[in-house]
């Protein structure tokens, strides 16, 4: 999985930042637009919230386990709109301390090791975006990505009775994916080798599953499969809206951005991952169909 440091050079780095431009409960996962682009993206994110809720039968008194939870914004729409509780579980100290600030049960810890000692049973549990750190490069080149992927959904049915639902949402590789050994930051620009190499510096220690299909195989015979959809499309448009966001003036935020100037010039790690997120290369995987992003719902049975 990846490394704590490099979750907290992620998310809790831009934590203040991400606040400022997406709001407090900002949702860092792609958007459910469903094709109708003249949605904004809070409309979006919401109508995702509502399809989720609905896909887990989440209502009033439902026990819900939000891992990888970011800065809640599910938890948020599930115990407002839907009266459930909810457990949020992060391993960014910044995401959790905005959350508990915010009055939501976030708690820093690595979800691949909740056991029903920590919180008992749960009638649903998401994980909406976390599954794509889960693997890391050296232990999909040990042959251990599939072993991974088994050990968290026994995890999952350890937490869930029978007929309990799990949802997640996650990056994938697709159908223009190019060999590992292929990928190289010094290759020409925007070609799928330099752009794969530089998704793997945005998000470093994260390897992502190959298509929908390996997580589906891996949930056997825990769960069965309810509902499948790409978001691929939701997931460009959804990035384009963030950068529009981050780009808009606020005095704040502005100044946060001017403090970060010294590292400039006395972090080198620091400088590159500010250039590669100018590129934005998992918006331009997406784009070139490197990689896609599905939605799954699955049932313990």
């Amino acid at each position: 999985m990846a490394a704590q440091q490099d979750l907290d050079f992620t998310y809790t780095t831009i934590d203040e930042i991400f606040r400022l431009s997406i709001g407090e409960t900002g949702d860092y996962s792609g958007a459910k637009y469903d094709g109708d682009f003249s949605l904004s993206l809070e409309q979006a994110q919401k109508a995702k919230h509502k399809f989720i809720a609905d896909s887990l039968n989440i209502g009033e008194g439902s026990k819900v386990l939000d891992m990888a939870c970011g800065w809640a914004p599910f938890t948020s729409y599930i115990t407002k709109e839907r009266g459930a509780q909810s457990i949020g579980l992060t391993l960014s100290q910044g995401q959790a301390s905005a959350c508990q600030k915010n009055g939501f049960n976030v708690q820093v810890k690595d979800c691949r090791t909740v056991t029903p000692e920590d919180f008992g049973m749960f009638d649903a549990i998401t994980c909406i975006g976390g599954l794509e750190h889960f693997c890391s490069i050296e232990e999909f080149r040990e042959g251990k990505q599939e072993k991974v992927y088994q050990d968290f959904f026994q995890k999952l049915n350890d937490l869930l009775p029978q007929g309990g639902r799990f949802y997640m949402q996650t990056m994938v590789f697709s159908k223009n994916m190019i060999d590992l050994e292929d990928m190289d930051v010094h290759a020409e620009k925007g070609s799928a080798p330099h752009v794969v190499a530089l998704m793997v510096e945005q998000f470093p220690g994260s390897w992502l599953p190959y298509g929908p299909e390996m997580v589906i195989k891996n949930a056997e015979p825990h769960f069965k499969l309810i509902s499948k959809s790409s978001g691929r499309l939701d997931y460009i448009e959804t990035i384009g809206q963030w950068r529009k966001k981050f780009r808009k003036f606020n005095l704040k935020k502005y100044w946060l951005y001017l403090s970060l100037i010294p590292r400039l010039f006395t972090d080198k790690a620091f400088r590159h991952q500010l250039s590669v997120f100018k590129v934005s290369p998992n918006r331009v995987c997406f784009e070139k169909e490197i990689m896609d992003h599905y939605r799954l719902v699955f049932e313990k049975v």
